[in-house]
């Protein structure tokens, strides 16, 4: 999830934002799932669930396995077809422009969706829909590979891509890279009213990863999702050799971070 260069906020990015439907099985099957610790936390809200960018439904199977009823919301027709596919309810639109037909829930969710939505128009469209005392929460897993890899691939990036919107060079430079994203969320809940004190929440965590699940993982991003054959494949080469030099293998740091914050009662 690089850094966008300066110009137009991440939401203004319709063209990328709409873009992960190009494979979806592989979005399913590669993404991370999110911690039962915040999952279990957000499901407390009540039976309802609103999960907004739904993707092809992982955040929304696990509220599911959770015993909550899930409305998905998805721009991409792609994603939203797979998420039905895999038993989940999902309606086509933007969050900015779904209507909710006098609709309410006990959480609105956005599961690595958030920077997709203008972060106060969503932000007040979470609260219109939301009932008394309900939750909105925003929440990402933020991979963090070894620093070699992700220098590796800013390296391969900026050479093979330089007119891209994104700056993987900037997000590997930080020590926190989900720190902006954190911040933006909640400043727009601060600023669209309804809501409590935005809340953080963080976990740490770290799995195995292979060479075979690197590169599957990695067309997934959106730093792929637009480009053209030769140099998505120029950059999963050069991914593909920056992990055979760690021996074929690594360890892949994930932090899962969240703003959530209470509709007031008042």
């Amino acid at each position: 999830m690089p850094t966008i260069s300066p110009g137009r906020e991440p939401h203004e990015h319709r063209e990328i934002a709409e873009s992960f439907g190009n494979d979806a099985e592989r979005y399913d099957r590669a993404r991370p799932r999110y911690p039962e610790a915040l999952i279990e936390r957000i499901a407390a809200a009540g039976p309802d669930v609103l999960d907004v960018g739904c993707g092809t439904g992982i955040a929304a199977r696990q509220f599911q396995a959770a015993g909550r009823r899930v409305l998905g919301v998805e721009p991409d027709p792609r994603m939203a077809a797979t998420a039905r596919r895999l038993g989940v309810e999902a309606e086509v639109a933007t969050f900015e422009q779904w209507q909710a037909g006098g609709r309410m829930f006990d959480a609105v969710t956005a599961a690595q969706a958030w920077h997709w939505i203008d972060p106060v128009a969503g932000a007040a469209k979470a609260a219109a829909v939301l009932r008394p005392a309900g939750v909105l929460a925003v929440f990402w897993n933020v991979a963090q590979p070894p620093a070699e890899l992700s220098q590796a691939l800013a390296d391969l990036h900026a050479r093979l891509v330089p007119d891209s919107p994104f700056d993987p060079r900037a997000w590997a430079a930080r020590a926190e890279p989900y720190a902006p994203m954190m911040d933006t969320a909640a400043q727009g809940i601060a600023a669209a009213g309804g809501f409590g004190e935005p809340e953080r929440w963080r976990q740490d965590w770290q799995t195995p990863c292979t060479r075979e699940q690197w590169l599957d993982q990695l067309p997934t991003s959106g730093m792929f999702t637009r480009l053209a054959p030769e140099p998505a494949a120029e950059l999963l080469e050069g991914a593909g050799a920056a992990v055979d030099a760690l021996g074929g293998t690594f360890t892949m740091r994930y932090t899962s971070v969240a703003v959530l914050a209470t509709r007031l009662t008042g």
